[in-house]
C-alpha cells in the first residue's frame, strides 16, 4: 500500500465518523439516553484519532497525484488548506467529547452544558468535513467539478445526435 492508499483509506473514517457520531449523538437526546450520547463521544473521539494518518498521508498521496492530466495545484491546496483547518476542529471535538465523556461518567452537573457544546462544536465540523471531503473529491474526480457535469451531458447529447445520422 502506497500513501495514496493510506490517505483513501484514512480520509473517509473521520468525515462519516463525525456524520455517525452527530446522528447518534442527536438520537441520544431524542430518547434521552445517556449511554447512547456516550457512543456519540467515543466515536468523535475515534473519528479525531482517524484523522491523524489521514493528514500524514495527505502529502504522499499529493506527490502521486500532482503530476496527472487534470490535477491542478489549486485543487490540492485548496484540499490542503481545509484539511489543516479540519485537524485542529475536529481535534477540538475529540477534546471536549473527551471531557463531555468524564464529566458524565463523573455526574458532573457540568455534564449537560459539555453535551451541548460537543453538538454544536460537532455540527460545525460536520460541515466543515462536508467541504474537505468534497474538495479531496474534486481533485480526482471531475465529475462533481462546477461546470464539468453539466459540459459532459451537452457533449453526451451532441454524441448520441450524432450516432442517429
Amino acid at each position: 500500500m502506497n500513501q495514496a492508499h493510506l490517505h483513501l483509506l484514512f480520509n473517509h473514517l473521520p468525515i462519516l465518523g463525525t456524520l455517525f457520531g452527530l446522528l447518534i449523538l442527536v438520537s441520544g437526546y431524542f430518547v434521552k439516553s445517556n449511554a447512547v450520547k456516550r457512543t456519540a463521544l467515543g466515536i468523535f473521539m475515534l473519528s479525531a484519532l482517524c484523522t491523524i494518518p489521514a493528514f500524514l498521508t495527505g502529502e504522499g498521496a499529493e506527490e502521486m497525484v500532482e503530476s496527472l492530466p487534470g490535477v491542478t495545484e489549486n485543487l490540492i491546496e485548496t484540499h490542503a488548506d481545509m484539511a489543516d483547518i479540519f485537524l485542529w476542529v475536529v481535534g477540538a471535538l475529540g477534546l471536549f467529547s473527551l471531557a463531555t465523556f468524564y464529566a458524565d461518567l463523573k455526574a458532573q452537573k457540568i455534564a449537560p452544558v459539555l453535551y451541548g457544546i460537543t453538538l454544536a462544536v460537532a455540527i460545525g465540523t460536520m460541515a466543515l468535513a462536508q467541504q474537505v471531503g468534497a474538495t479531496g473529491g474534486k481533485i480526482r474526480h471531475t465529475e462533481i467539478r462546477n461546470g464539468v457535469a453539466t459540459a459532459g451531458a451537452g457533449n453526451m447529447e451532441n454524441n448520441n445526435e450524432e450516432d442517429d445520422d
